[in-house]
């Protein structure tokens, strides 16, 4: 016997589903079978298999996308309205509340602290990674003289990134050219 499909019933199912939903999307189609086709026998089988493959196959969050498809099938528009809200709202809860609790947690002295040391190791870290992409980039005066002018460029004139690298790549390209005309001149 099939329960009955009010929009009201098909919020509740869904907002069911999503207070259990924790491994992803993937986690969905086992919880969907035990409400939809088991339990309220609003679907069969074939159908919600259905409905989970074609989630997947778009983009978009697998559970909202099998959720907005089966609330759709159920009462249409306003169906998918309730199945995706339904689904969704306890993630936007439980987002809500998290970030309550770490704004409490964040503003501990305790966790200032640890911040700073944290912060203080990834100062560390960035110096040593420089360290090594400068001993291999900066090889001879060429060199260096392309690391300044992108230095000057970028902190000066505010010179975007993608310009720089862009940049870099035709003076690269430009000094392996010039350095192949040289060696051919000397093979002479």
């Amino acid at each position: 016997m099939s329960m009955e499909k009010t929009l009201y019933q098909i919020f509740k199912t869904f907002f069911k589903v999503g207070t259990l939903l924790l491994g992803g999307g993937y986690v969905i189609l086992p919880l969907l079978q035990s409400e939809l086709v088991d339990k309220k026998q609003w679907l069969e089988d074939e159908d919600l298999c259905e409905y989970y493959a074609l989630g997947q196959s778009i983009p978009g969050i697998i559970a909202a996308n099998v959720s907005i498809f089966v609330g759709y099938r159920l009462k249409g528009i306003r169906g998918a309205i309730a199945a995706i809200t339904g689904v969704t709202l306890p993630a936007f809860i439980a987002i809500i509340i998290l970030a309550r609790i770490m704004i409490e947690i964040v503003n501990l002295k305790f966790v200032q602290s640890l911040f700073w040391g944290i912060g203080i190791g990834v100062l560390i870290l960035i110096f040593l990674a420089v360290k090594e992409i400068w001993n291999k980039s900066v090889v001879d005066k060429f060199t260096c003289w392309i690391f300044f002018l992108t230095f000057i460029l970028s902190t000066c004139f505010k010179v975007p990134p993608a310009v720089l690298i862009i940049l870099a790549i035709f003076i690269g390209i430009w000094l392996q050219f010039t350095r192949r005309i040289e060696l051919g001149d000397k093979e002479k």
